[in-house]
């Protein structure tokens, strides 16, 4: 488990790693659970959601399970910062050779470069750390050779890379990892860059005399607080001039921020630092480089940095948990809303159709005109032919009342409106043309009771089965208004069978018309079910969280 213990006479924590496999597999299932979190639908707080999701993913993976799985692995310190602060020079300078391109073309750093002592390479040509990232790492140059004279080796199209170099100038115990520019104009640069971060036992946060006030390297500065992890930063390309002053402001904004106690290194603007193409002075850089060898080569204080940071990401799931699923169960709130404004259009529709069948209202216009004119003036299949466009005029308009009735739902969910989720709603030409398919399937299902009925008849009085069925049909289409249609099919096939083939047709009708609607319901719950929204994430991300806690 890990552990903090308070020293007696001192005003800081020892923090140590102390893991247990209890917690090992209470984290890893946490993962697994945040890892499944999903937020598809376009909610306030979802791209909030989403970010968090991926960020605590990402340490999770990249930093947090390794290095309790592994905490003798070197410590990885990440080199970050805004656009033209000189971090690659930084990184070049603190090794003693150009090991990561620099230049005065933005984005420089397209891949990210990670730097250690021969002897630990097989800490990180694996996939212990950055999973995520292809390896591609060059054979170790001589000593004191600089890789600024041969071409770098170019970025692979569509594959995120991590270049892994070798020097023996750095200490045993430490990599340095330089980063792409954390506001770059390449969203993919930024978003590798946070990822990259994420990684960090050490966060080196690099910034300029002209931009240390700037937004971005504030953000980071105050995420890295809030994640308590161990930072420090540097104030790079400093004008001797104006040294003091500059760093005095700095470090009252850091003082401001809560960061007072962060470790502060200043580099001087320097004729090797204007183009980024040279390597700063040993004596620039050596007390930065002082201070991170010793962060490796002491027990202690490398137990410290490696402890601060983990526990500071495990402390943070005690809200960035609760957020998630917060999140997850808004996710399936909006889904319930959308889902059930489609099921209540549907249903309504549905006792409404059943209603107007009772009522005997598909036995109107064209249909009511060919029934008086039955058998003189209208034949059984034009009869037929009138009471299926009924019945399909009367499921169409059912389904056009039951979507405008989901729209106006919808409508007051910005979710329905921002997903796009409205346009898919439509009563095109193939909703009338299923429902036309449906019914005269319907039809020709009828008139085979209506043969197998006239079958067992005498043949002698047996009717026609075409104007069986449409005795039938208008007997359960029309109501009180086809009364004698009940009656004549009784003359011609007996009342017990006339009986049965009612109960018959009454059974496929309701059937016919449930699948009807039924089919339309589904076509709109579509889109909402492959979104994939369920209620289970939001209980198990917080039961996964109340495991993690008891065995801490």
């Amino acid at each position: 488990m890990l552990q903090k213990v308070h020293k007696i006479g001192h005003s800081s924590h020892v923090v140590t790693l102390d893991v247990r496999p209890q917690l090992l597999d209470a984290l890893s299932t946490l993962r697994d659970r945040v890892a499944a979190a999903r937020f598809p639908l376009p909610l306030a707080g979802a791209p909030r959601a989403r970010a968090n999701r991926d960020e605590l993913l990402a340490q999770l993976d990249d930093y947090l399970v390794p290095r309790l799985r592994q905490p003798e692995a070197p410590l990885l310190a990440v080199v970050g910062g805004s656009t033209g602060a000189g971090k690659s020079t930084l990184v070049n300078s603190l090794v003693g050779r150009k090991v990561s391109q620099a230049g005065v073309l933005r984005p420089t750093t397209r891949t990210p470069v990670l730097v250690c002592h021969p002897e630990d390479h097989h800490w990180f040509s694996g996939m212990r750390v950055l999973p995520n990232l292809t390896r591609a790492w060059l054979p170790q140059q001589e000593l004191g050779q600089d890789l600024g004279d041969e071409p770098f080796p170019p970025d692979r199209d569509g594959e995120r890379v991590l270049r892994i170099e070798t020097a023996e100038s750095l200490p045993r115990g430490l990599a340095l990892l330089d980063a792409p520019d954390i506001d770059s104009l390449v969203a993919e640069n930024r978003v590798l860059a946070a990822e990259l971060i994420c990684a960090a036992d050490i966060w080196v946060m690099v910034t300029t005399a002209a931009r240390y006030a700037d937004a971005v390297p504030w953000h980071l500065l105050r995420t890295a607080k809030e994640h308590r992890a161990t930072l420090i930063t540097v104030l790079d390309r400093v004008p001797h001039q104006v040294v003091s002053e500059v760093s005095r402001q700095y470090a009252a904004l850091l003082t401001k921020a809560g960061l007072g106690d962060v470790p502060r290194f200043t580099v001087p603007e320097l004729p090797e630092s204007a183009w980024g193409g040279g390597l700063l002075p040993a004596t620039a850089v050596a007390p930065l480089l002082t201070w991170l060898t010793q962060q490796a080569a002491d027990p202690a204080a490398r137990q410290q940095a490696m402890a601060r940071t983990a526990h500071g990401v495990l402390d943070s799931l005690r809200t960035r948990m609760p957020e998630l699923a917060s999140a997850a169960a808004q996710q399936y709130s909006a889904a319930l809303r959308l889902t059930s404004a489609v099921d209540m259009a549907y249903d309504g529709e549905h006792a409404r159709v059943k209603g107007r069948l009772q009522a005997g209202s598909v036995l109107a216009g064209d249909a009511l005109k060919r029934w008086r004119s039955y058998p003189l003036d209208c034949t059984a299949g034009e009869l037929l032919d009138a009471l299926v466009e009924s019945l399909a005029t009367l499921l169409m308009c059912a389904v056009t009342a039951a979507d405008e009735r989901i729209r106006d739902a919808w409508r007051r969910e910005p979710a329905a409106v921002a997903d796009g989720l409205m346009d898919r709603l439509s009563t095109s030409g193939n909703t009338e043309h299923r429902i036309g398919m449906a019914v005269r399937r319907w039809r020709r299902v009828l008139e085979e009771y209506a043969e197998e009925e006239v079958r067992g008849l005498d043949r002698g009085v047996a009717p026609d089965p075409e104007a069986v069925a449409a005795l039938v049909a208008t007997a359960l289409l029309g109501g009180r208004r086809a009364r004698a249609a009940g009656e004549g099919l009784a003359e011609r096939i007996g009342a017990h069978g006339a009986l049965r083939l009612r109960d018959r047709g009454g059974r496929l009708l309701t059937e016919y018309l449930e699948r009807v609607l039924d089919a339309e319901r589904e076509r709109r719950l579509a889109p909402l079910d492959a979104l994939d929204v369920h209620p289970e994430p939001q209980a198990e991300l917080i039961a996964a969280l109340s495991v993690l806690q008891k065995e801490r």
